[in-house]
């Protein structure tokens, strides 16, 4: 009996110490991940302000005083801050305007693009005819022409159609992309051609297959298109200034350019034009990231 009482402390000593080495272990794992996970936060913080110091900086810039910006100090934040730099951007120049030229505009052009990609993509990924793949061929080689290339030829022909300086200059040219139609067709290509061919046996149009069934199942591709073409069209410089003559149908990116002039007090004034512009794209993007990244990757894996 005491031989045997004495099997069974030492089995019971044995369970309790594995359960407190065992305890350890674990406290030493979750330290480890807490120590980790700070230094990756940590590290995102700090690489997070390095990228965002410009923007932060000019902000900083847009609420300063002009006179405490050419100064021989060290001035990273205003002493003074003051709204007379934005109340400057909205007299000099029809910003509100500007602004709302860029959004219809880039609006436009976000739509017609959603539109016209989807259907070309439709035609190359569920459509049989002659010459598909080298007509896709075609569309892809033209990702590999810049845009500087062929504005010349474009301005002629927008010229001899008589649309210069109107708002269908600044939105037919770019109603669709090659990297729009390359997007929507990887994301078709994902789906089974059986779908297709079902709705075809239920007596579904094509038109009507693409507003019932491929629409509501690529809304991740569709933020992503509409997300990365109206920053793309917010930002447009070159072709709005070039077609574009009278300040009513100038876009933001003209307006801040004509902010700037010889004197000192336009700087602080032209960034903080710089800042109320931005905000829109950034806005977007900051709505529209996740919607961006899903869209960009779900569709280059089959599933």
């Amino acid at each position: 009996m005491n031989s045997t009482a004495v099997a069974e402390n030492t089995n019971r000593m044995s369970k309790e110490e594995l359960l407190e080495l065992k305890e350890a272990m674990n406290q030493k794992a979750m330290t480890k991940k807490r120590i980790k996970t700070a230094t990756t936060i940590v590290a995102n913080i700090m690489v997070a302000f390095v990228v965002l110091l410009p923007l932060l900086y000019a902000v900083s810039i847009a609420f300063m005083p002009s006179g405490e910006l050419f100064t021989t100090d060290w001035n990273l934040l205003p002493k003074n801050p003051t709204l007379q730099n934005f109340k400057d951007a909205l007299t000099k120049v029809p910003l509100l305007r500007f602004i709302g030229n860029s959004f219809l505009v880039a609006g436009c052009i976000t739509i017609g693009q959603i539109i016209s990609c989807s259907l070309a993509a439709f035609s190359f990924s569920f459509l049989e005819f002659k010459g598909k793949g080298i007509l896709f061929m075609l569309v892809m080689a033209t990702m590999m022409v810049p845009g500087e290339a062929t504005i010349i030829s474009n301005y002629l022909t927008v010229g001899q159609m008589g649309i210069l300086d109107t708002y269908p200059v600044l939105i037919l040219p770019y109603l669709t992309s090659a990297m729009g139609i390359f997007l929507f067709r990887q994301f078709y290509m994902s789906f089974p051609a059986s779908l297709y061919e079902s709705a075809k046996l239920d007596g579904c149009t094509n038109l009507r297959f693409i507003w019932k069934i491929l629409i509501p199942l690529t809304k991740s591709a569709i933020g992503a298109m509409a997300v990365y073409t109206f920053i793309n069209a917010w930002n447009m410089y070159m072709w709005p200034l070039l077609v574009t003559g009278s300040d009513s149908l100038r876009t933001v990116q003209i307006g801040i350019s004509m902010l700037n002039s010889v004197d000192s007090q336009s700087i602080t004034t032209m960034i903080a034009g710089v800042v109320m512009v931005i905000i829109p794209s950034i806005s977007i993007f900051i709505i529209g990231q996740k919607q961006l990244i899903r869209g960009m990757f779900s569709g280059a894996v089959k599933g």
